[in-house]
């Protein structure tokens, strides 16, 4: 015999102890309730809240063209166009009544009123031209033009159209199901005596009228996204560049420093066999030395090495250096750029840090006028000045600059020679110069290697 237990789970008890009915859970209530709280979100919440319309920019690119006194009047074009359509609401009721009587004007200002609300309270002028059609259908004595005069026709028209421009695409569909709602209700209920009812022009008319507005709004939307989506895109682009230029920088100092330490190490071990017969202070001095320099290694190449990818591998051959740069400007004289060098000061050894940069800036330059000034000559100037190096890097302009192709590049070129600079405490320019062309000017400071510090 098999017992069976089912266990009931109640609903939980609201907070605070106030009742609360049973939320259903088929999701046809819930999307009819989704809809309805959308719905008090967009026309009932915050209905009468204050938000005039602001006026137009005065750097826009049709106003900047006007004269500095057009252009305070300019800016209020919006204004000026919705009070001039309730206007036109305001006359074509007055017309279509007995001009110049009481019952005429007071029927235009309950026409224009909801338009120029909309200029303040744009959810509040649309529950008021409702209002206002109404007290329209039980002052008109007509039997054509019915629920909405041609007044309120206007009206209401201009007031769905300014409204929806002022929102967004969800409220103008709302306002639009409610004013079927309300003029197929007017019809159903008061419109037996009636011969014709203008429901579906004004459905058609504002149907077009807000999916203008609101495809539009869309579409505004979609473009301001895509310019957010491609300047983070540009900005992730230039971070992970700079990122990727400083892991390799990091790379290439590791290999230089630990080289320049397992020598020190070296060293040390082997200077006690030099002398004959070294005080203990002396052997216990280097090979103090010694230790520290394997420890210093060792934390080195523990910390920097975690920048280095999985499939990294230190180059087998050693980093470049201002002595290599004669092999750099044959390879790219034969890749079709005509480069000069010229050196001044005296030529001496520096940091390897320091050569290792200056070439590494002098062949990011040349890589960017073969990329952006195709045919171009360029000069690449060496300055061993005291307490550093200057480099100069100039090339003049395109010779057929109409057939240049728009290059891929975003500028990280400069960006890692800035990083280079940076790193080694230097100062850099580049900008484009008089004739055309472009030019980078660096300075390294650098300490003079002498034989012992070697």
């Amino acid at each position: 015999m098999t017992e069976t237990t089912q266990t009931h789970t109640m609903p939980s008890e609201p907070p605070d102890g106030a009742f609360e009915p049973y939320k259903p859970r088929s999701p046809e209530i819930r999307a009819v309730l989704d809809a309805l709280r959308r719905l008090r979100q967009d026309l009932f919440q915050d209905a009468f809240a204050y938000r005039p319309l602001p006026p137009l920019s005065s750097d826009g690119p049709r106003i900047r063209r006007l004269s500095s006194r057009m252009r305070e009047y300019a800016v209020w074009t919006p204004h000026l166009a919705v009070a001039a359509a309730g206007v036109v609401a305001l006359l074509a009721t007055v017309t279509d009544r007995s001009p110049g009587s009481a019952g005429a004007l007071l029927a235009g200002l309950v026409v224009l009123a909801p338009v120029l609300l909309t200029l303040a309270r744009p959810v509040a002028a649309f529950w008021l031209s409702l209002v206002a059609s109404w007290a329209g259908t039980l002052l008109d004595r007509s039997w054509d033009d019915w629920p909405w005069t041609m007044g309120n026709f206007i009206s209401h028209l201009v007031v769905l159209t300014v409204v929806a421009v002022r929102t967004r695409p969800r409220t103008a569909a709302w306002m639009w199901a409610i004013t079927a709602f309300y003029g197929f209700t007017f019809v159903s209920v008061l419109g037996g005596s009636h011969y014709t009812n203008d429901v579906g022009p004004m459905l058609v008319v504002s149907a077009i009228a807000l999916l203008t507005v609101s495809v539009r709004q869309i579409r505004r939307e979609a473009e301001q996204t895509v310019t957010a989506q491609q300047s983070e895109t540009a900005h992730e682009r230039s971070r992970r560049t700079l990122l990727e230029e400083r892991t390799t920088i990091a790379r290439e100092l590791h290999d230089v420093v630990a080289h320049h330490m397992s020598v020190v190490a070296i060293q040390a071990e082997a200077a006690p066999y030099r002398v004959e017969n070294p005080p203990p202070e002396l052997e216990k001095a280097f090979v103090t030395i010694r230790e520290n320099a394997v420890a210093a290694l060792t934390e080195l190449r523990r910390v920097l090495g975690v920048v280095r990818a999985e499939d990294y591998e230190a180059p087998d051959a050693p980093q470049p250096t201002l002595a290599d740069l004669d092999a750099l400007l044959a390879n790219v004289r034969e890749a079709g750029l005509t480069v000069d060098k010229g050196v001044t000061g005296a030529v001496r050894e520096l940091p390897q840090g320091v050569e290792l940069s200056a070439y590494r800036i002098v062949q990011e330059a040349l890589s960017n006028t073969l990329r952006h000034a195709p045919g171009a000559p360029a000069r690449v100037e060496i300055g061993y000045v005291i307490g550093g190096l200057g480099l100069r890097i100039v090339n003049g302009p395109p010779p057929r600059p109409a057939l240049l192709k728009p290059s891929p590049g975003a500028g990280h070129g400069i960006t890692g020679m800035r990083e280079r600079v940076s790193m080694l405490n230097g100062e850099m320019t580049a900008a484009p110069t008089a004739e055309g062309g472009y030019e980078v000017t660096v300075f390294l400071p650098a300490v003079t290697l002498t034989e012992g510090d070697a």
